[in-house]
Protein backbone atom coordinates (compact mmCIF):
# COMPACT_ATOMS: atom_id res chain seq x y z
CA UNK A 1 0.00 0.00 0.00
CA UNK A 2 2.76 2.35 1.47
CA UNK A 3 4.45 1.80 -2.28
CA UNK A 4 1.46 2.53 -4.40
CA UNK A 5 1.27 5.69 -2.52
CA UNK A 6 4.40 6.39 -3.11
CA UNK A 7 3.63 5.70 -7.51
CA UNK A 8 1.04 8.32 -7.05
CA UNK A 9 2.88 10.88 -5.57
CA UNK A 10 5.62 10.54 -7.92
CA UNK A 11 3.08 10.61 -10.84
CA UNK A 12 1.42 14.14 -9.98
CA UNK A 13 4.71 15.43 -8.90
CA UNK A 14 5.56 14.86 -12.91
CA UNK A 15 2.46 16.43 -13.83
CA UNK A 16 2.76 19.12 -11.63
CA UNK A 17 6.52 20.00 -13.48
CA UNK A 18 5.26 19.24 -16.77
CA UNK A 19 2.21 21.74 -16.46
CA UNK A 20 4.83 24.42 -15.32
CA UNK A 21 6.81 23.97 -17.82
CA UNK A 22 4.36 24.43 -20.43
CA UNK A 23 3.01 26.95 -18.93
CA UNK A 24 6.88 28.59 -18.38
CA UNK A 25 7.03 28.02 -22.52
CA UNK A 26 3.74 28.67 -23.31
CA UNK A 27 5.13 32.50 -21.56
CA UNK A 28 8.38 32.67 -23.63
CA UNK A 29 6.67 32.30 -26.33
CA UNK A 30 4.31 35.30 -26.07
CA UNK A 31 7.08 37.36 -25.09
CA UNK A 32 9.18 36.32 -28.19
CA UNK A 33 6.22 37.91 -30.13
CA UNK A 34 5.09 40.42 -28.26
CA UNK A 35 6.66 43.12 -30.31
CA UNK A 36 5.81 41.88 -33.50
CA UNK A 37 1.78 41.78 -32.03
CA UNK A 38 2.33 44.93 -30.46
CA UNK A 39 3.41 46.64 -33.87
CA UNK A 40 1.07 45.02 -35.62
CA UNK A 41 -2.29 46.39 -33.35
CA UNK A 42 -0.10 49.93 -33.38
CA UNK A 43 0.08 49.36 -37.46
CA UNK A 44 -3.51 49.22 -37.36
CA UNK A 45 -5.08 51.53 -34.96
CA UNK A 46 -7.15 54.06 -36.80
CA UNK A 47 -6.24 57.63 -36.64
CA UNK A 48 -6.92 59.93 -34.09
CA UNK A 49 -9.29 62.59 -35.40
CA UNK A 50 -9.18 65.92 -33.78
CA UNK A 51 -10.48 69.03 -34.68
CA UNK A 52 -8.40 72.43 -34.11
CA UNK A 53 -10.28 73.37 -30.47
CA UNK A 54 -8.86 69.99 -29.63
CA UNK A 55 -5.58 70.18 -30.98
CA UNK A 56 -5.08 73.64 -29.13
CA UNK A 57 -5.91 72.42 -25.82
CA UNK A 58 -3.79 69.47 -26.30
CA UNK A 59 -0.61 71.65 -27.12
CA UNK A 60 -0.43 69.60 -30.01
CA UNK A 61 2.82 70.35 -32.40
CA UNK A 62 3.90 69.54 -35.51
CA UNK A 63 7.09 69.61 -37.67
CA UNK A 64 8.41 67.89 -40.70
CA UNK A 65 11.24 66.19 -40.35
CA UNK A 66 14.06 65.51 -42.82
CA UNK A 67 17.65 63.83 -42.77
CA UNK A 68 20.22 65.72 -41.19
CA UNK A 69 24.51 65.43 -41.08
CA UNK A 70 24.61 63.85 -37.77
CA UNK A 71 28.02 63.22 -36.08
CA UNK A 72 28.46 59.85 -34.22
CA UNK A 73 30.09 60.16 -30.81
CA UNK A 74 32.93 58.81 -28.38
CA UNK A 75 31.81 58.47 -24.97
CA UNK A 76 33.95 58.91 -22.05
CA UNK A 77 34.57 60.11 -18.78
CA UNK A 78 36.71 62.84 -17.18
CA UNK A 79 37.45 65.52 -14.49
CA UNK A 80 36.72 69.31 -14.18
CA UNK A 81 39.93 70.93 -13.48
CA UNK A 82 41.09 75.01 -13.92
CA UNK A 83 42.52 76.00 -17.06
CA UNK A 84 45.81 75.94 -16.74
CA UNK A 85 46.63 78.83 -18.87
CA UNK A 86 44.45 80.78 -17.27
CA UNK A 87 45.58 79.75 -13.78
CA UNK A 88 48.49 80.97 -11.46
CA UNK A 89 50.10 80.56 -8.11
CA UNK A 90 50.75 83.74 -6.55
CA UNK A 91 54.54 84.24 -4.59
CA UNK A 92 56.78 86.73 -3.16
CA UNK A 93 60.02 87.17 -4.88
CA UNK A 94 61.70 88.02 -1.67
CA UNK A 95 61.57 86.20 2.35
CA UNK A 96 59.52 88.08 4.46
CA UNK A 97 56.67 88.64 7.31
CA UNK A 98 52.83 88.96 6.08
CA UNK A 99 51.78 92.36 7.75
CA UNK A 100 48.59 92.65 5.90
CA UNK A 101 46.11 90.65 3.83
CA UNK A 102 43.96 91.65 1.25
CA UNK A 103 42.36 88.68 -0.37
CA UNK A 104 40.17 85.67 1.10
CA UNK A 105 38.90 82.22 -0.49
CA UNK A 106 36.88 82.74 -2.84
CA UNK A 107 37.58 86.19 -3.51
CA UNK A 108 36.93 87.58 -6.98
CA UNK A 109 40.47 89.80 -7.87
CA UNK A 110 41.06 92.08 -10.66
CA UNK A 111 44.38 92.03 -12.27
CA UNK A 112 47.55 93.42 -10.60
CA UNK A 113 45.39 93.75 -7.15
CA UNK A 114 46.92 93.49 -4.09
CA UNK A 115 46.26 90.41 -2.36
CA UNK A 116 48.78 90.76 0.85
CA UNK A 117 51.68 93.00 1.90
CA UNK A 118 54.72 91.89 2.59
CA UNK A 119 57.74 93.41 5.08
CA UNK A 120 61.29 91.74 3.46
CA UNK A 121 64.30 93.11 5.24
CA UNK A 122 65.88 91.95 2.04
CA UNK A 123 63.96 94.26 0.25
CA UNK A 124 65.01 96.92 2.26
CA UNK A 125 68.52 96.12 1.51
CA UNK A 126 68.08 96.24 -2.18
CA UNK A 127 66.25 99.40 -2.26
CA UNK A 128 69.11 100.96 0.23
CA UNK A 129 71.60 99.39 -1.60
CA UNK A 130 70.20 101.19 -4.88
CA UNK A 131 69.31 104.82 -3.38
CA UNK A 132 72.99 105.22 -1.94
CA UNK A 133 74.41 104.02 -5.64
CA UNK A 134 72.54 106.53 -7.34
CA UNK A 135 74.21 109.06 -4.81
CA UNK A 136 77.35 107.72 -5.18
CA UNK A 137 76.80 108.16 -8.84
CA UNK A 138 75.69 111.84 -9.01
CA UNK A 139 78.40 112.78 -6.83
CA UNK A 140 81.19 110.63 -9.04
CA UNK A 141 79.38 112.79 -12.06
CA UNK A 142 80.13 116.22 -10.12
CA UNK A 143 83.60 114.98 -9.13
CA UNK A 144 84.78 114.19 -12.66
CA UNK A 145 82.78 117.76 -14.11
CA UNK A 146 85.14 119.33 -11.96
CA UNK A 147 88.09 117.99 -12.43
CA UNK A 148 87.46 118.42 -16.38
CA UNK A 149 86.77 121.72 -15.70
CA UNK A 150 90.23 122.28 -13.55
CA UNK A 151 92.17 120.44 -16.39
CA UNK A 152 90.58 123.10 -19.17
CA UNK A 153 91.32 126.22 -16.74
CA UNK A 154 94.93 124.57 -16.58
CA UNK A 155 94.58 124.38 -13.03
CA UNK A 156 94.14 120.86 -12.72
CA UNK A 157 95.96 117.81 -14.00
CA UNK A 158 95.05 114.78 -16.70
CA UNK A 159 95.73 112.15 -13.79
CA UNK A 160 93.04 113.45 -11.45
CA UNK A 161 90.08 113.80 -14.36
CA UNK A 162 91.52 109.98 -15.44
CA UNK A 163 90.73 108.92 -11.80
CA UNK A 164 87.58 110.74 -11.54
CA UNK A 165 86.45 109.15 -14.50
CA UNK A 166 87.50 105.52 -13.25
CA UNK A 167 85.51 106.41 -10.10
CA UNK A 168 82.11 107.58 -11.97
CA UNK A 169 82.28 104.37 -14.23
CA UNK A 170 82.48 102.40 -11.22
CA UNK A 171 79.82 103.57 -9.75
CA UNK A 172 77.82 103.38 -12.90
CA UNK A 173 78.86 99.83 -12.68
CA UNK A 174 77.18 99.20 -8.86
CA UNK A 175 74.23 101.72 -9.58
CA UNK A 176 73.54 99.22 -12.53
CA UNK A 177 74.08 96.17 -10.31
CA UNK A 178 71.52 97.73 -7.97
CA UNK A 179 68.79 98.06 -10.69
CA UNK A 180 69.19 94.59 -12.29
CA UNK A 181 68.95 92.85 -8.57
CA UNK A 182 65.43 94.91 -8.23
CA UNK A 183 64.17 94.72 -11.95
CA UNK A 184 65.35 90.04 -11.11
CA UNK A 185 62.87 90.65 -8.11
CA UNK A 186 60.36 91.75 -9.98
CA UNK A 187 60.03 95.27 -7.60
CA UNK A 188 59.85 99.12 -8.17
CA UNK A 189 63.32 100.66 -7.49
CA UNK A 190 61.92 102.76 -4.89
CA UNK A 191 59.12 102.30 -2.02
CA UNK A 192 55.78 104.39 -2.84
CA UNK A 193 55.76 107.79 -1.21
CA UNK A 194 55.91 107.82 2.65
CA UNK A 195 55.92 103.98 2.78
CA UNK A 196 58.83 101.99 4.25
CA UNK A 197 61.58 100.52 1.77
CA UNK A 198 60.86 97.21 3.25
CA UNK A 199 57.35 97.15 2.31
CA UNK A 200 56.05 94.72 -0.67
CA UNK A 201 52.79 94.38 -2.16
CA UNK A 202 51.85 91.08 -3.19
CA UNK A 203 49.58 90.94 -6.42
CA UNK A 204 47.90 89.05 -8.47
CA UNK A 205 49.05 88.39 -12.55
CA UNK A 206 46.16 87.98 -13.56
CA UNK A 207 42.28 88.57 -12.90
CA UNK A 208 40.23 85.60 -11.78
CA UNK A 209 38.94 83.83 -8.24
CA UNK A 210 41.24 82.85 -5.19
CA UNK A 211 40.92 79.33 -5.04
CA UNK A 212 43.88 78.43 -2.85
CA UNK A 213 45.25 80.58 0.38
CA UNK A 214 48.32 79.44 2.54
CA UNK A 215 49.30 83.28 3.45
CA UNK A 216 48.53 83.96 7.48
CA UNK A 217 49.02 87.09 8.84
CA UNK A 218 52.26 87.23 10.69
CA UNK A 219 54.18 84.76 9.39
CA UNK A 220 57.17 84.86 8.18
CA UNK A 221 56.93 83.70 4.67
CA UNK A 222 60.22 81.89 2.14
CA UNK A 223 60.96 83.98 -1.02
CA UNK A 224 58.75 81.59 -3.67
CA UNK A 225 56.58 80.03 -1.29
CA UNK A 226 53.40 80.11 -2.70
CA UNK A 227 50.49 81.94 -0.79
CA UNK A 228 47.66 82.15 -2.84
CA UNK A 229 46.33 80.56 -6.02
CA UNK A 230 44.03 82.54 -8.37
CA UNK A 231 42.39 80.63 -11.07
CA UNK A 232 40.20 82.09 -14.40
CA UNK A 233 37.46 79.61 -14.47
CA UNK A 234 35.27 81.54 -16.72
CA UNK A 235 36.32 78.79 -19.23
CA UNK A 236 37.51 75.10 -17.78
CA UNK A 237 39.49 72.17 -18.83
CA UNK A 238 37.48 68.76 -18.97
CA UNK A 239 40.44 66.32 -18.60
CA UNK A 240 39.17 62.25 -20.04
CA UNK A 241 41.23 59.33 -21.73
CA UNK A 242 40.73 57.98 -25.21
CA UNK A 243 41.05 54.11 -25.91
CA UNK A 244 43.58 53.84 -29.11
CA UNK A 245 40.52 52.41 -31.03
CA UNK A 246 38.90 56.01 -30.88
CA UNK A 247 41.63 57.76 -31.64
CA UNK A 248 41.41 57.80 -35.09
CA UNK A 249 37.76 59.35 -35.07
CA UNK A 250 38.49 62.24 -32.79
CA UNK A 251 40.49 65.16 -33.82
CA UNK A 252 41.71 68.76 -32.30
CA UNK A 253 38.90 71.39 -32.94
CA UNK A 254 36.11 68.51 -32.30
CA UNK A 255 32.55 69.44 -30.73
CA UNK A 256 31.97 68.12 -27.11
CA UNK A 257 29.12 68.23 -25.08
CA UNK A 258 29.79 67.90 -21.04
CA UNK A 259 27.49 66.38 -18.30
CA UNK A 260 28.07 66.36 -14.59
CA UNK A 261 25.93 64.98 -11.86
CA UNK A 262 25.04 68.54 -10.16
CA UNK A 263 23.24 69.40 -13.46
CA UNK A 264 21.60 66.37 -15.05
CA UNK A 265 19.54 68.44 -17.41
CA UNK A 266 22.43 71.22 -18.48
CA UNK A 267 24.66 70.25 -21.33
CA UNK A 268 27.90 71.93 -21.77
CA UNK A 269 29.28 72.61 -25.31
CA UNK A 270 32.74 72.75 -25.62
CA UNK A 271 35.85 71.66 -28.23
CA UNK A 272 38.66 69.22 -28.16
CA UNK A 273 41.73 71.21 -27.35
CA UNK A 274 44.74 68.75 -27.04
CA UNK A 275 44.95 65.17 -27.71
CA UNK A 276 47.90 63.47 -26.05
CA UNK A 277 50.32 61.69 -28.16
CA UNK A 278 51.83 59.11 -25.98
CA UNK A 279 49.32 55.94 -24.66
CA UNK A 280 49.70 54.71 -21.33
CA UNK A 281 51.06 51.32 -21.26
CA UNK A 282 48.70 49.97 -19.05
CA UNK A 283 45.72 50.98 -19.66
CA UNK A 284 45.90 51.93 -23.59
CA UNK A 285 44.43 55.05 -23.73
CA UNK A 286 45.22 58.46 -24.31
CA UNK A 287 44.61 61.82 -22.32
CA UNK A 288 42.32 64.55 -24.17
CA UNK A 289 41.30 67.64 -23.35
CA UNK A 290 38.06 69.33 -23.63
CA UNK A 291 37.71 73.52 -23.14
CA UNK A 292 34.27 74.64 -21.54
CA UNK A 293 33.45 77.88 -21.37
CA UNK A 294 31.91 78.43 -17.35
CA UNK A 295 30.89 81.91 -17.67
CA UNK A 296 28.22 81.55 -14.78
CA UNK A 297 30.73 78.87 -12.56
CA UNK A 298 28.54 76.01 -12.72
CA UNK A 299 31.15 74.04 -13.66
CA UNK A 300 33.42 73.43 -10.68
CA UNK A 301 37.27 71.63 -10.56
CA UNK A 302 36.97 68.61 -9.15
CA UNK A 303 33.97 67.61 -11.00
CA UNK A 304 33.18 64.17 -12.45
CA UNK A 305 31.58 64.68 -15.70
CA UNK A 306 30.06 62.69 -18.58
CA UNK A 307 31.95 63.64 -21.84
CA UNK A 308 30.38 63.02 -25.45
CA UNK A 309 32.94 63.83 -28.33
CA UNK A 310 31.73 64.30 -32.40
CA UNK A 311 33.32 62.13 -34.61
CA UNK A 312 35.10 63.08 -38.03
CA UNK A 313 33.02 60.90 -39.97
CA UNK A 314 29.23 62.31 -40.15
CA UNK A 315 25.91 60.55 -41.75
CA UNK A 316 22.58 61.58 -42.69
CA UNK A 317 19.95 60.49 -40.37
CA UNK A 318 16.47 61.29 -39.08
CA UNK A 319 15.90 63.06 -35.61
CA UNK A 320 13.25 63.97 -32.95
CA UNK A 321 12.99 65.50 -29.94
CA UNK A 322 12.66 63.08 -27.17
CA UNK A 323 9.13 64.53 -26.09
CA UNK A 324 8.36 63.18 -29.46
CA UNK A 325 8.18 59.57 -28.56
CA UNK A 326 5.84 57.77 -26.21
CA UNK A 327 6.09 53.90 -25.10
CA UNK A 328 3.11 52.67 -26.21
CA UNK A 329 2.54 48.33 -25.60
CA UNK A 330 5.76 48.39 -25.03
CA UNK A 331 6.52 49.39 -28.23
CA UNK A 332 8.39 53.06 -28.97
CA UNK A 333 6.03 55.30 -30.77
CA UNK A 334 5.40 58.35 -32.73
CA UNK A 335 2.67 59.99 -33.90
CA UNK A 336 2.60 61.32 -37.62
CA UNK A 337 0.53 63.98 -38.49
CA UNK A 338 -1.93 62.61 -41.89
CA UNK A 339 -5.24 64.33 -43.45
CA UNK A 340 -7.04 61.21 -41.93
CA UNK A 341 -5.81 61.57 -38.43
CA UNK A 342 -2.68 61.56 -36.07
CA UNK A 343 -1.60 58.02 -37.14
CA UNK A 344 0.57 56.01 -33.78
CA UNK A 345 3.69 54.64 -35.86
CA UNK A 346 5.86 51.91 -34.08
CA UNK A 347 9.97 53.17 -34.88
CA UNK A 348 13.33 51.62 -34.02
CA UNK A 349 15.66 54.75 -32.20
CA UNK A 350 19.50 54.87 -32.27
CA UNK A 351 21.71 57.02 -29.50
CA UNK A 352 20.40 60.23 -27.70
CA UNK A 353 22.32 63.12 -27.94
CA UNK A 354 21.55 66.62 -26.59
CA UNK A 355 17.43 66.31 -26.30
CA UNK A 356 17.35 64.83 -29.58
CA UNK A 357 16.93 60.60 -30.70
CA UNK A 358 18.05 59.37 -34.04
CA UNK A 359 15.15 56.92 -35.45
CA UNK A 360 16.34 54.61 -37.72
CA UNK A 361 13.54 52.86 -38.87
CA UNK A 362 9.51 53.88 -38.81
CA UNK A 363 9.81 57.34 -40.53
CA UNK A 364 10.51 58.60 -43.67
CA UNK A 365 11.94 61.82 -45.09
CA UNK A 366 8.76 64.39 -45.27
CA UNK A 367 6.51 62.68 -42.80
CA UNK A 368 5.04 65.18 -40.43
CA UNK A 369 6.09 64.35 -36.89
CA UNK A 370 4.16 65.28 -33.62
CA UNK A 371 7.20 66.80 -31.49
CA UNK A 372 4.32 68.12 -28.08
CA UNK A 373 1.72 66.80 -27.37
CA UNK A 374 2.38 63.21 -27.76
CA UNK A 375 1.93 62.26 -24.43
CA UNK A 376 -2.00 63.36 -24.44
CA UNK A 377 -2.67 61.49 -27.97
CA UNK A 378 -1.27 58.62 -26.04
CA UNK A 379 -3.94 58.97 -23.27
CA UNK A 380 -6.80 59.37 -26.10
CA UNK A 381 -5.14 56.09 -27.83
CA UNK A 382 -5.60 54.42 -25.10
CA UNK A 383 -9.38 55.81 -24.14
CA UNK A 384 -10.04 54.77 -27.54
CA UNK A 385 -9.31 50.70 -27.51
CA UNK A 386 -11.06 50.51 -24.29
CA UNK A 387 -13.72 51.65 -25.43
CA UNK A 388 -13.70 49.60 -28.43
CA UNK A 389 -12.99 46.51 -26.06
CA UNK A 390 -16.53 47.43 -24.37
Amino acid sequence: MGGRSYKLYILAGLTVAISLAAAFAFSVANRAHAPEEAIERLQGARPLQLDADAIRRAGIAVERIELTDRAETVRAFGTVGANRNRFARVTAPVAGRLVKIDANLGDVVSADSVLATLESPELAEARTAYLQAQTELDFAKTSLDRAKKRLADAGGAQKDVLRARSDYERAQATLASAQAKLATLGVGMMAPMGASPALLDVRAPLAGTVVERTAVLGEYAQAYQALFTVADLSTVWVETSLYDRDLGDVEIGASATVTVGAYPDKRFAGKVAYIGSILDKDTRTAMARIEVANPDGRLKPGMFAGVEIDKVARRAALRVPENALVLLQGQMTAFVAREEGFEPRPVEIGERNGGMVIVTSGLEPGDRVVVAGAYALKARLLKSQIGDAD
